[in-house]
């Protein structure tokens, strides 16, 4: 494996370059691939295409597969468990409950407690993912959302029980505020209890709004970073031009077949209505050109050298579409290509909360020249963010 940190060229990794996941001695690889297009429920891939996704991914040494209880209405799960039959021991699979399956099938009665992060809702629905998936347990289960309800105590202690059980070795979390993280985790290591060990965000070069609290919660904590929606639901891509997102339109809506679709659509014009999101992406495009990449590659790479990111989750229709993601780790920019996307696309003014505000203020209440933990480098710079102007 080449360690050139300068080269746009040169491979840097591979998808059997494992890292380990937080706090814990599992080894994944440096991209998850998610499966929600597993399946045309939603308007994903159907089984045979799916199974090409998933044949190139693993046959390059990939091992860290990402599902959930909810996609496709199950399809995914059911597809994933039918290829990883004769080659369980080989992959780390995690699947998410939390959210209600009776919630869009309509020819169902509506169950209350089918979702959510309760005891009930725990259990019935791993028991229901490992019938689908075709295994008596799972490498990761995630809280799919912290859902301000159940009491953080309740599942932690309802997640180690599982973990005793041996129907999940680790536990994980997605979409959850920092506060209640930091909960979690700290009332685990008080009480001998299964602590995160991942963690599922929303991050890209639109919205790092995930730099603010999330992530120095997962390093004082050692949790590790699985972001999701890396290419800002293709607006990232550069298929996109102010042009034609002014004549894109949203005709699926409540069509269940279509819904992947659909979220893209409205995703992608809700991105467009800021001039800064269209600054961001032009700054990908040129990078892209200089070193002769895809703007997908270089969007994908810069997330991939963001503090704390343990593996990002790219998501494939199409074994091209797959194809182009990997070959993202096939170099690494710069740091004055990093500088580029990091100075277009910094939060500034209103986009930063306080106390972040404050940390320019941190050398005149403080002092100059004091060391700050690596692990808090990102954050607690007085230039991270920019000027407050």
């Amino acid at each position: 494996m080449a360690q050139d940190s300068t080269s746009p060229v040169k491979t840097t990794k591979a998808l059997d370059d494992y890292v380990l996941l937080g706090r814990s001695g599992l080894r994944v690889s440096p991209l998850c691939l998610g499966t929600m297009t597993f399946g045309e429920t939603w308007g994903g891939s159907n089984k045979e295409e799916s199974k090409k996704i998933f044949d190139l991914y693993y046959e390059k040494g990939g091992n860290f597969f990402d599902t959930a209880c909810t996609y496709n209405n199950g399809e995914s799960e059911r597809f994933l468990g039918d290829y990883i039959s004769d080659k369980r021991s080989d992959v780390v699979i995690a699947t998410k409950y939390s959210c209600n399956m009776t919630v869009m099938q309509k020819d169902k009665r509506f169950n209350p407690n089918l979702g959510g992060n309760h005891r009930k809702s725990l259990v019935e629905n791993l028991d229901g993912s490992l019938k689908r998936l075709n295994m008596s347990y799972v490498d990761i289960l995630y809280v799919h959302v912290y859902e301000y309800r159940t009491p953080i105590e309740e599942y932690m202690r309802s997640l180690d029980d599982i973990v005793r059980s041996g129907k999940a070795l680790y536990v994980a979390v997605s979409d959850i505020p920092a506060w209640a993280l930091s909960r979690s985790n700290t009332l685990a290591e008080l009480r001998g209890w299964s602590p995160f060990i991942g963690l599922q965000s929303r991050y890209n070069l639109l919205d790092r709004s995930l730099e603010f609290d999330l992530q120095p919660a997962c390093a004082e904590h050692e949790v590790g970073i699985i972001p999701w929606a890396i290419l800002a639901e293709g607006f990232l891509t550069g298929k996109y031009t102010r042009e034609s997102t002014k004549t894109q339109s949203s005709t699926n809506l409540g069509d269940e077949s279509k819904m992947m679709e659909e979220y893209r659509s409205l995703s992608v014009q809700n991105h467009s209505r800021y001039e800064k999101n269209w600054e961001i992406l032009d700054k990908v495009i040129a990078i892209s050109k200089e070193i002769n990449r895809s703007p997908v590659q270089v969007a994908t790479n810069w997330i991939q050298q963001k503090p704390g990111i343990t593996s990002p989750i790219i998501g494939a229709k199409t074994v091209t579409q797959l194809e182009e993601n990997l070959k993202s780790l096939e170099f690494k920019l710069t740091p004055e290509q990093m500088k580029r996307l990091d100075d277009v696309s910094q939060p500034t003014g209103r986009e930063i909360p306080f106390p972040y505000t404050f940390i320019n203020s941190f050398d005149s209440f403080l002092g100059k020249n004091t060391q700050v933990p690596n692990k808090f480098a990102s954050i607690a710079t007085k230039y991270n963010f920019g000027r407050l102007d």
